[in-house]
């Protein structure tokens, strides 16, 4: 049965109904950019055709063939006496922790020859091993060519002889005058560096340790000193939760310091108890699209909403019409609800408050201690520089001239500090303000202990020796404590040592092996007051105004600590689909309000208006405004994290808009814009391998349907089986073939499933698959050019509850956009389905036909059909005609416009020596010319299968996996051998939400899709 909802990629597709069709005539471009890649100047000025481009490309083809049979002249140094530990080939895998001043994971690193190459979750860490986006591209921070590399000392490259000399003098002066010693660090919930801190302040006694963090947290951390007693951010698991309702909290991305996505995917599992969520928000964020019910309003309408909302839950009553409905929702589930809120201290406050209340099984009571800032304490902090009484300053690691909204009032008052030294990785403002320069060492070059939560341990080892001239901070207290060359200065001893009196039996090794430990910290929160009156004011004296801003932080950027990483910054935002950039969100009829633009090009590329943004006389110049669906009206977003200056190329992308946040309040009243008359090129990747128009790509059904409809109802049925009416009569799609069926039952059938339930677009398998097969960075250029190298996409559909006319088309099952006609009208109701549409995120990748059409249509048989389900792709054969991918009904094949690595157009981490170290050897860097798609990790089922043969046994199930099914922290994937009986895979394949993408073209995928439900009576 064909949904009768819209079901759409973007406004533009929704305004112009043959969007498709243009979209599909541009996938192949003809313009060739020959000259960019050939490189011969008598090129250059030719008219080269596609065929005679063919020539050249085989010639070159043939040429480098020939090259390679000759063998280099190579001077290798073989390993004479091999280390213990290292076998070429074979990989290492070492349990550590990932902390970087803004996240935390526990964390398997993988190692070959003793490089960190991957990033793996920590199957012991449960929630706290999941990784997200940030963490599985950390290992290229750790190859990144912009790090500062040696110790300077009045900008002059310097030994850390001389740089220590010269902060122990200054340690000295500061304590024979009285003046204090200020380490101003991120938040650090590190136990053996607060004790080695407090042996340094006993040797200086004026030594003060100060937290400054960019996202610091500051309301949620104010909010739980008034109500629990204590600055510890409260620890949440909605296992055992019927209805969460979320107040603009983005809890599947960085509200409270932690996500909140493992727990929320098990209770979102479809039955009678499923989870259902509510979201009132003015941003279209990553957790309100994945809500069931979503309120747009803008932020003092949020604050409106949710003190009626108290007011009722606590006896007090409203005539609210929409907090009524959410407050008798939360009555009724009472316990097993719970309200989560963010933009200010009060707004959490009253959500804490209605918890307890409720009695809401979600709080544990546990604590949440990786966020340490202090607002008052910070502020007392600037009154000491400011007065002149601070005479040494070593900052670790962060920079409060970028991400403070006083930073240029910070940068002069340091002029008053005599001694000033940053521990740095860049050379950002704080290098330039400082006297001496410490570079900082990784978190996969370092030592370390971390509490991040009640009752839990986790140690950090090095994976890698040190790639440049750098320390960390406890290796540096520890040389100006004990004096230069102690023998007490080895940070591994005195961190064995620490550790002991909090591991209790287990050994320090066996500590280290795991990775993560059982902690005596037995720190709990329970509720001990909270002011609600004052709540209720402090909402309340947010005025209303024509534009309202949310600030808010990106799954790929984060609070801006790794904005150098290429990775993360081609990474497509999950809603918007773009990448390279941070925007002005915008609501479709604010754009139409204020003129503002984004219009596509003859190439389908989007180009948008620029704008000056002005908030409480703080105007940020020329901020490119994006057209959101779903955006409130009345409301603009913009995210934090973008453009650091002098912190790499890379990081030099969109604009700061920390000077706009004060580290409190994240909605802020009284938004001007302005346009400058200028547009911005966006690069985005949504309008892009277009599916051809073919409809009810994502599917959804409500829950109420799912559990008392059958499945296969011959009228109602909401998945039902896919039937050809044949000479014989009607028969199954899957019994129905053109050609022969492969022989699949000789050793493992892979399948991969994937659970659009459970899917939050959160976009870490897309960063896994792409340093597990060397995927390359294009470029925003490349990208908006719709030539972006991704294996694995996630797709985001906006689908519209507004109902149409079915028309007789649609009746006879043709269910196209094209067949709604005008239904849309015009002018104002145009936009209807835009205002608030649902969302859908559905990851596609190649789909491992058993009856793959790109295979027949091979000249020269590169890609081919293997014994196991997969689809090969032999790069050495392929000529590159792009068959496959115009004969790829999924559009997921890549086709290697240039050389991307050691080639100076793409400038990233494949163009240096240090970055390509970050390359899997198990999979080939490909060449220009050449088609590549995903191999569904064949390189790891096939480790996988040669293990377990050496060992004399069967692969376990679960054993088997690609990168992505390893990096999901919701479960959403799972990937396994189809012929043992007792799989995973084999379980939710028997589930009757289980639907095959575009099965009527019969191309037998060997991935499939289960039906997204929503938890919601639909009106």
């Amino acid at each position: 049965m064909a949904s009768n909802k819209i079901q759409f990629r973007s406004i533009h597709e929704l305004k112009d109904p043959a969007l498709n069709g243009k979209l599909a005539l541009k996938e192949f471009q003809e313009e060739i950019p020959v000259e960019d890649f050939l490189g011969d100047a008598e090129q250059n000025g030719s008219s080269t055709s596609r065929r005679d481009f063919l020539k050249l490309l085989g010639f070159s083809t043939a040429a480098v063939t020939l090259a390679a049979c000759e063998a280099p002249v190579i001077k290798t140094i073989p390993y004479v006496v091999k280390p213990h530990d290292i076998i070429p080939g074979v990989p290492n895998y070492y349990a550590s922790t990932y902390f970087d001043g803004f996240d935390f994971a526990s964390v398997l690193v993988k190692t070959r020859e003793g490089r960190p190459i991957k990033i793996e979750p920590n199957p012991a860490g449960g929630d706290l091993g999941k990784t997200n986006a940030r963490a599985q591209a950390s290992v290229l921070s750790l190859y990144d060519n912009d790090k500062v590399k040696q110790p300077k000392l009045d900008g002059k490259d310097e030994t850390f002889d001389k740089v220590d000399s010269f902060v122990i003098k200054g340690l000295e002066e500061a304590k024979a005058s009285g003046k204090k010693i200020v380490v101003l660090s991120h938040s650090f919930a590190s136990p053996t560096f607060k004790k080695l801190f407090a042996e340094f302040k006993a040797k200086y006694p004026t030594a003060e340790l100060v937290t400054f963090d960019a996202y610091p947290y500051a309301a949620g951390l104010d909010a739980a000193q008034e109500v629990f007693g204590q600055r510890a951010l409260p620890v949440y698991d909605l296992n055992g939760s019927e209805l969460v309702v979320s107040f603009q909290a983005d809890f599947l991305g960085d509200y409270n310091a932690s996500s909140l996505e493992s727990s929320y995917a098990a209770a979102r599992k479809p039955s009678a108890t499923m989870l259902r969520h509510i979201q009132v928000e003015s941003n279209m964020s990553l957790t309100g699209a994945n809500a069931d019910s979503r309120y747009r309003l803008k932020p003092s309408a949020v604050n409106k909403t949710l003190v009626e909302v108290y007011n009722a839950i606590v006896g007090g009553g409203t005539s609210d019409k929409t907090a009524t409905e959410i407050a008798n929702e939360l009555k009724a589930k009472g316990s097993k609800a719970v309200v989560f809120a963010d933009g200010s201290k009060g707004a959490q406050v009253l959500a804490h408050l209605i918890n307890q209340k409720l009695g809401s099984v979600a709080f544990t009571g546990k604590a949440n201690l990786l966020k340490e800032f202090n607002g008052a304490r910070y502020q007392e902090f600037l009154g000491w520089i400011n007065g002149g009484q601070v005479g040494v300053l070593v900052t670790n690691n962060v920079d409060p001239i970028y991400a403070h909204p006083k930073g240029e009032d910070f940068k002069k008052s340091l002029s008053k500090v005599p001694y000033v030294i940053a521990v740095a990785d860049k050379k950002n403002e704080m290098y330039k303000a400082a006297k001496a320069v410490i570079p900082v060492a990784n978190w996969l070059e370092s030592w370390g202990d971390i509490e991040p939560q009640t009752g839990v341990y986790s140690l950090m080892q090095p994976t890698i020796q040190k790639i440049y001239k750098s320390r960390q901070i406890e290796e540096s207290l520890l040389v100006w404590k004990n004096g230069k060359n102690n023998a007490a200065n080895n940070y591994y001893d005195y961190l064995k040592a620490s550790s002991a009196s909090l591991l209790g039996s287990t050994s320090f090794n066996k500590a280290l092996y795991n990775g993560i430990n059982p902690s005596t910290n037995s720190t709990t929160l329970s509720y001990a007051g909270g002011n609600a009156a004052q709540a209720v004011a402090e909402l309340g004296n947010f005025k209303a105004s024509e534009l309202e801003l949310v600030l808010y932080t990106t799954t790929s950027m984060g609070d801006g600590t790794q904005a150098n990483n290429p990775w993360l910054q081609e990474l497509p935002d999950p809603i918007t689909r773009m990448s390279w950039d941070n925007y002005l969100t915008i609501s479709p009829k604010d754009a139409e309000k204020f003129a503002i633009d984004n219009d596509l090009n003859a190439r389908m590329q989007l180009d948008g208006s620029i704008v000056n943004l002005t908030v409480n006389g703080v105007t940020i110049k020329d901020v490119p405004v994006f057209v959101q669906p779903g955006q409130a009206e009345g409301s603009v977003g913009l995210a934090l994290g973008y453009g650091k200056k002098d912190s790499g190329a890379t990081a030099d992308t969109g604009v700061n808009a920390y000077p706009l946040f004060d580290g409190s309040n994240l909605v802020l009243s009284g938004a001007k814009i302005e346009k400058t008359g200028e547009d911005h090129e966006f690069a985005g990747i949504q309008l892009q391998n277009t599916l051809m128009g073919r409809y009810e790509i994502a599917k959804e059904v409500p829950l109420a349907e799912f559990i008392n409809v059958p499945f296969d109802d011959e009228h109602k049925g909401w998945n039902k089986p896919l039937e050809y009416h044949t000479i014989s009569g009607a028969l199954p799609a899957r019994k129905i073939d053109l050609w022969d069926a492969f022989d699949d039952t000789d050793g493992p059938h892979f399948n991969l499933s994937i659970d659009l339930n459970s899917c939050t677009g959160c976009g870490a398998c897309i960063i896994a698959c792409q340093a597990e097969n060397n995927v390359p960075v294009v470029g925003k250029e490349e990208v908006r050019m719709s030539r972006d190298m991704y294996w694995l996409r996630i797709d985001r559909y906006y689908s519209s509850r507004q109902k149409v006319e079915i028309y007789e088309g649609l009746k006879e099952g043709m269910a196209v956009p094209e067949l709604y006609g005008t239904a849309f009208g015009d002018g104002g109701a145009l936009n209807h389905p835009a205002d608030n549409p649902d969302v859908i995120f559905q990851p596609v990748m190649c789909q491992h036909c058993n009856h793959a059409p790109c295979e027949t249509v091979c000249p020269v048989a590169a890609t081919s059909h293997g014994k196991q389900g997969q689809n090969h792709m032999a790069y050495n054969r392929c000529i590159g005609t792009r068959y496959c991918a115009n004969n790829c009904p999924y559009k997921v094949r890549r086709f290697n416009w240039f050389t991307y690595n050691l080639n100076d157009k793409f400038d990233y981490n494949m163009n240096n020596d240090l970055g390509r170290m970050v390359l899997n050897p198990d999979v080939v860097v490909r060449t220009r010319g050449v088609m590549e798609k995903c191999s569904m990790c064949i390189q790891m089922t096939q480790n996988t299968i040669l293990e377990a043969k050496k060992e004399g046994r069967r692969v376990k199930d679960g054993e088997f996996q690609t990168a992505c099914s390893k990096a999901c922290s919701t479960g959403a994937m799972t990937f396994g051998d189809m012929n043992d009986k007792d799989s995973s895979i084999r379980k939710v394949y028997a589930s009757n939400r289980r639907y095959y993408l575009l099965e009527e073209i019969g191309t037998k995928p060997n991935v499939f899709y289960h039906t997204k439900v929503r938890n919601r009576v639909e009106k």
